[in-house]
């Protein structure tokens, strides 16, 4: 990997990884779906330009249907799902749990594509799952105001992910990266608006809440996918992929230093488990087999 392309796989988790910074802390200003069409919104007028310079709006026109339901699979929901859980559970863990995408992916994969996953990669499967548990077990509370009903809008935020992913190497394989990255934006944030005016907060968000707000648009969604297009377009998706496992170490950062979280014993325990399994159900990760 060339010293750019390292660069760009650093810098990438680290937007991906402080998004969760970013919505933990504008979410309570804003409310969930307020605060995800703003992050949807001023992506899509940064992307937007982009795509209409390069003249691919007929590609765009083209694969409407497509596009369409990427923006809510890959975007929409799983933003909002998030959103929503950062208002119980801390960036550290929401980053860790986000850390499930190639699992579900994978997963998918092979229940609706018929990919084949082979034993480490099956393996992966159940060790990644088994991560999930140990992080789950001491803090999944479905009592009013515990964060079990949180972990579990994670968990199906990633599920989303994982399905847009099948869903783009099935509908959209060949539609320049840009087209997908512009197109998914300006769907959510047009199928968020009247949800986003309905629940607009009846107080005004201070400017630091604003300022996050805008950062989450420019920065960890604009900015992020076209580093990631990128990635992929110069390293390859399996390379690609491996920015998976830097992003809870910038979420649990960047949770600990601006918002004073802490990594306990279980975290980490359980986050290793959900990292190792996600490098073998990606297939970065394979062991030596004897013959």
């Amino acid at each position: 990997m060339r010293a750019r392309d390292l660069t760009d796989l650093i810098l990438l988790a680290a937007l991906w990884g402080g998004s969760f910074l970013f919505m933990r802390y504008a979410a309570p200003a804003f409310g969930p779906v307020p605060l995800i069409w703003l992050r949807v919104a001023v992506a899509a007028l940064c992307l937007a330009p982009l795509l209409i310079l390069r003249g691919q709006q007929g590609v765009l026109r083209q694969h409407a249907t497509g596009i369409a339901l990427m923006g809510v699979f890959s975007s929409a929901l799983p933003f909002v799902l998030i959103a929503w859980a950062m208002l119980s559970i801390t960036a550290g863990l929401a980053s860790i749990l986000n850390a499930t995408v190639p699992i579900f992916t994978a997963l998918i994969g092979a229940l609706w594509l018929g990919e084949r996953l082979g034993a480490w990669r099956t393996s992966g499967l159940a060790v990644g799952l088994g991560g999930v548990l140990l992080l789950a077990a001491d803090k999944a509370d479905f009592k009013p105001g515990g964060s079990g009903w949180a972990i579990a809008a994670m968990l199906l935020a990633t599920l989303s992910y994982g399905f847009a992913a099948n869903l783009a190497r099935r509908r959209l394989t060949g539609v320049p990266a840009l087209v997908n990255a512009a197109g998914s934006q300006i769907v959510s944030a047009i199928v968020l608006l009247p949800f986003a005016v309905w629940s607009w907060p009846p107080t005004t968000p201070g400017w630091m809440a604003w300022s996050a707000a805008v950062v989450l648009g420019v920065g960890c969604t604009a900015l992020a996918f076209l580093l990631f297009f990128r990635l992929i377009a110069n390293v390859g998706a399996s390379r690609a992929v491996t920015v998976t496992f830097l992003i809870p170490l910038f979420g649990v950062l960047w949770g600990n230093l601006f918002l004073g979280e802490t990594l306990n014993a279980g975290m980490l325990v359980g986050g290793s488990v959900v990292v190792l399994g996600t490098a073998l159900a990606t297939g970065v990760l394979h062991l030596p087999v004897r013959a």
